[in-house]
Order: C-alpha cells, then structure tokens, then sequence
C-alpha cells in the first residue's frame, strides 16, 4: 500500500450550536492529497466518535481508496453527550428539532466554510448506527431539499418514525442504506427493548412502497461495533464507489 494511505488526517473544529447551546468538538476526516481546489463528497455521522475509534471508519476509508474502490470524501464527525442522546437523537426527544438545526443551519454552513466540501443533495450523506441512524433518516424527511442520502446501521426506528414514514406521500427523493443484525431482536435501550429486526422489517417495507431507494440489508450480527465496523466498507460504497 502506498504510505499516502497509511496516515490518518484529522483535524477539530469547535462548534458553538446556540439551538443546543452547548459546543461540539467535532472531528474532521480529510482524504489522502486533500486539494482545497477541489470539491469532496461530505459524510456527517452521529455519535462520531464512535465511528472514528470503534468503527475505524478513518482507517477503512483509506484502505478503500487505495483498492480505488471509493472516490475521496470529508467526514465529519459529531459527538454527542450520552446523558442527552435520546433527547437529541429520538424523534420524540426534546431536545431533536433543536438536533436537527444543528446539523442543517449550524454544522453544514461550518463545513462549508472551512473545508472544500459539495454538500449538494447527491453529495451530501447523513449517517449513524441505531438512535444515529434514526436521526439520520428523520433529518432527511424534515429537510428533503437539503438532505436526501441517508445511512443507517441497526437504526433504532420507534412508533414516531413509522408514523413519519406512513405520512409522508412519496419518498421517491430518498435514497438510503439500512442494515440489521438478524440477532438484534431484544435490544435493551433507554426506550425499552426493541425488537430492531422487526422495527427495521417494518421500516424498509414502507420505504418501499413509498418508493424509496434501498440497499437493505439482513445478515448475522448484533447491536456492536463489531458489526457496524465489518460492515461499514460496504456502505462506503454504496454512496462513494468508484463505479
């Protein structure tokens, strides 16, 4: 492998959210050979720290550029305070519509700014694993003009998404993917235990027949970045390959 592939580039932004009033140190992925002359894709992901360390999403994304199985993305990388996960990230939260502006008028206008990034709707990927994945998708049906690329790993879906969905007339404009673990059938959250394979089953029926974009996806795994790390070149290039 080239020695270009094996350094990771990070670097940190402060972010001060007057919706959430509290500031985020978010982390920023950037590519091999990054060229502020050029315009890269941009893939923000919940519980970013999450993705960077357990995930090892940095890593595997430089692996894949060096197959030239992907074409060079920024990612950025949102943490989040586990005591107000819920209340951010669940669409029944208190605290999720202030989330949602966050990351629409506060982080993207931010990325903008300081990186060379094409946050265009075919650019531009929102993504997370379980209650990330659910604000993920829920971002994406408040502001469909802004966001219409979602991933989502294990997405912790409740009644409020299944409602959102059933509401909506088309989801033509959405293009998503969402994998499950098939041992993800009684997970203890602090929602309760959800059955996500049946919630997940649900969800991608109706994407469906609101004519959704799915690469859906069923195989052996459980509630674990173990899991979401094996599987996560896959998404990868599903949104960024080279093809």
């Amino acid at each position: 492998m080239d020695t270009k592939y094996l350094t990771r580039t990070i670097k940190k932004e402060k972010l001060t959210s007057s919706h959430l009033e509290e500031t985020k140190d978010i982390h920023v992925y950037l590519p091999p050979e990054y060229d502020d002359s050029l315009l890269y894709p941009l893939l923000i992901l919940h519980d970013g720290p999450d993705y960077l360390n357990l995930g090892r999403i940095a890593t595997q994304a430089n692996q894949l550029l060096s197959k030239n199985e992907m074409v060079p993305v920024v990612m950025a990388f949102v943490p989040v305070d586990k005591t107000k996960r819920t209340a951010q990230y669940s669409p029944t939260g208190a605290f999720h519509e202030a989330h949602e502006l966050m990351i629409v008028e506060e982080l993207l206008p931010l990325m903008q700014q300081r990186y060379a990034v094409d946050t265009s709707t075919d650019k531009l990927v929102i993504g997370g694993s379980s209650l990330g994945g659910t604000a993920s998708l829920h971002i994406a049906l408040e502001y469909p003009e802004i966001c219409n690329r979602v991933l989502s790993q294990s997405g912790a879906f409740l009644e409020q998404t299944v409602h959102d969905l059933s509401r909506v007339y088309s989801l033509q404009f959405l293009e998503i993917y969402q994998s499950i673990g098939l041992s993800e059938t009684a997970i203890e959250t602090h929602m309760g235990t959800l059955d996500l394979v049946a919630r997940n089953r649900e969800v991608h029926q109706l994407l469906l027949e609101k004519r959704a974009h799915v690469a859906y996806h069923e195989e052996a795994g459980d509630h674990t970045w173990g899991f979401w790390q094996r599987e996560l070149p896959r998404a990868l290039k599903f949104f960024f390959s080279t093809n």
